[in-house]
């Protein structure tokens, strides 16, 4: 639970940015700049056109923070704001038109190894997901680690529903490769 301060001084940064105070929107970067950049990061793999996306982010996160209500989370708002920036970037690339039906793909999930992932570090598992394909790891972000419906990523990204959710089972599988492999390595 947040503090009143807390409470307190994130509403008069909020205000101070919506009146234009530089001195917010610096204290604003600030809080935000370094879990916005890991966002983009893992949708944008190359980290200097992640850094260029993170400042689109903020551009638009200052231009619309009249439109922030006051109701629900700041730091939630401020995420979808950076998830959509990445995604529109991705979009302008044509990055997302590799996608194929579900119908035309057969899944199954081999034998899980839950304690599989106890023996790999976050940091291997972050660099898998950003070696995935642009598509697989878009969908993957979106679905298993934003937290978005299969429904909300199709209509997101412009696909059919069946297309998230084969691009998401594309991208476990392959992500299951890749974990076997470097677990097979240590």
């Amino acid at each position: 639970m947040e503090s009143d301060a807390a409470i307190t001084n994130e509403q008069q940064l909020i205000a101070g940015c919506k009146d234009g105070k530089a001195w917010a929107q610096k204290k604003l970067f600030e809080l935000y700049a370094g879990t916005m950049l890991s966002i983009c990061v893992r949708y944008v793999t190359d980290r200097e056109t992640a850094k260029d996306v993170l400042q689109d982010g903020f551009v638009k996160l200052f231009t619309k923070i009249d439109t922030f209500s006051g109701t629900g989370s700041f730091a939630g708002w401020v995420r979808r704001i950076f998830v959509t920036t990445a995604l529109e970037y991705l979009r302008q690339k044509d990055a997302l038109k590799q996608s194929e039906s579900l119908d035309d793909y057969s899944y199954s999930i081999e034998n899980p190894d839950v304690t599989a992932l106890e023996k790999i570090a976050a940091d291997d598992l972050l660099k898998m997901i950003t070696e995935l394909p642009t598509g697989y790891r878009t969908v993957f972000n979106l679905y298993a680690i934003e937290g978005y419906s299969h429904l909300e990523i199709a209509n997101l990204l412009n696909v059919s529903e069946n297309t998230s959710r084969s691009q998401f089972m594309r991208a476990r599988k392959l992500l299951q490769q890749k974990v076997r492999l470097l677990i097979s390595d240590k």
